[in-house]
């Protein structure tokens, strides 16, 4: 039985990596200061041996001295309104957060693995991105204390690993959907679901022509196990690489759900990307991983999963 530290562990990603481990048989502590994780995601694990909770906030060191094996940083606002909501604390966590975790790492001489983004292209010249590219980000804007916070981690994740030894996995995540989703996080899967089952119309923004892919959160946990039980160092973009727009997307939504509502058209937010879709080669070639769940199969058991939440 190995240790791992999830810290965000009661966030949507998080939580379904936790409920994975804890069913493989694994000891797992969670750290999270619940400014947008949730006790109910997690509420289901408490009656298990193995599972441990901490509400603490990363951005102070960790009062943990039993021995870890795995340090897993899932902590950080990673919705656009969470983030808006709480743009210091997503730089402090990102920055001070990190930095405390890997210093925990150091100590324990466990193994390091952080989720950045595709955020840290911004809204990219090439496309698809690949990891090589550097992005084309407004470090000066609304969504900047994300985007900028999350390319700080990887600079400090980097220099980490070169200069103090600290065996570090790093993964760029693309839009991932699912169980466990807060229906009001802003997030456009979530968004369009909560809108469609209650009758509202949803909302586009632009033509609705700009592009995402989304990757269904089992194929996105089974791609962390594999890298965190690594020792591969990254970064790697995890996403599904099939591309829709955001008008098809809520189409679907639309037809999965039968819902009568209608799409409005919105002005675009601030450095909203014009595409996002990653290249997965280097998963395939590194983690034996690609995507399975179609995006159809997919909002069909996350629409359930928000069915069953308005029901209880």
């Amino acid at each position: 039985m190995k240790h791992y530290l999830v810290c965000g562990g009661a966030g949507f990603l998080g939580a379904n990596l936790v409920d994975r481990l804890l069913n493989e048989g694994e000891r797992v502590t969670i750290v999270d200061n619940l400014i947008t994780g949730l006790l109910s995601n997690i509420e289901e694990f408490k009656s298990n041996p193995n599972f441990r909770f901490l509400e603490h906030d990363v951005r102070r060191p960790l009062p943990i001295n039993d021995k870890i094996d795995y340090v897993l940083n899932y902590a950080c606002p990673a919705s656009p309104l969470d983030y808006r909501r709480y743009p210091v604390e997503t730089l402090e966590v990102s920055s001070v957060g990190v930095k405390n975790l890997l210093e925990l790492a150091k100590k324990h001489q466990a193994r390091f693995f952080h989720t950045s983004t595709s955020e840290v292209y911004g809204d990219p010249l090439e496309h698809p991105q690949t990891e090589k590219y550097w992005g084309r980000v407004n470090s000066y804007g609304e969504r900047s204390c994300y985007d900028e916070a999350k390319r700080y981690a990887e600079a400090l994740i980097y220099i980490y690993r070169k200069d103090f030894g600290v065996n570090t996995g790093l993964i760029r995540i693309f839009n991932t959907y699912g169980p466990k989703m807060k229906p009001f996080d802003g997030r456009v899967v979530s968004t369009f679901i909560r809108q469609a089952l209650a009758g509202k119309d949803l909302t586009v923004f632009g033509e609705g022509r700009q592009t995402r892919s989304f990757c269904y959160v089992d194929d996105q946990i089974e791609a962390n196990l594999r890298m965190i039980r690594s020792d591969i160092e990254g970064p790697i973009n995890i996403g599904n690489p099939e591309e829709f727009t955001m008008l098809e997307l809520a189409e679907k939504v639309l037809a999965l759900t039968g819902s009568k509502s209608k799409i409005i058209h919105k002005p675009l937010p601030e450095d909203d990307p014009g595409q996002r879709r990653p290249d997965i080669s280097l998963a395939k070639k590194e983690l034996d991983w690609e995507p399975k769940v179609k995006l159809k199969e997919g909002l069909k058991k996350t629409i359930e999963w928000f069915k069953r939440q308005k029901s209880k």
